[in-house]
């Protein structure tokens, strides 16, 4: 993972995000962000497991059918299954060692 700072790059309100392979970040002090990395590397294992391309798609299309069902963006955002994921088992640093292939289908 290439780490990036670019507060331009990022909508207000946003602290990072995860472009496989870069994670683009507002601030120099994320980079030390142990419970931050660890969201943003839930979903670069995501990314991988959807080969990019699908992992982007499946996003785009669960965000819209949330936002359509929600009527609220953000409620929309963190119903999304990879932010269910990622927002549960950011803080356990031991996560990935033994998450299994397509766990976020358990967040769908």
């Amino acid at each position: 993972m290439i780490i990036v700072i670019n507060r331009f790059l990022l909508r207000k309100g946003f602290r990072g995000i995860a472009l496989w392979p870069f994670l683009i970040v507002r601030e120099e002090k994320l980079k030390s962000d142990v419970v931050f990395l660890n969201h943003e590397k839930i979903h670069v294992r995501q990314q991988l497991e959807l080969l990019v391309v699908f992992f982007y798609l499946w996003y785009a299309i669960e965000f819209l059918v949330r936002w359509v069902g929600h009527k609220n963006r953000y409620l929309a955002y963190k119903n999304i299954c990879f932010e269910r994921e990622a927002y549960l088992h950011e803080k356990d640093r031991n996560y990935l060692k033994q998450r299994s292939f397509w766990d976020f289908l358990k967040y769908v």
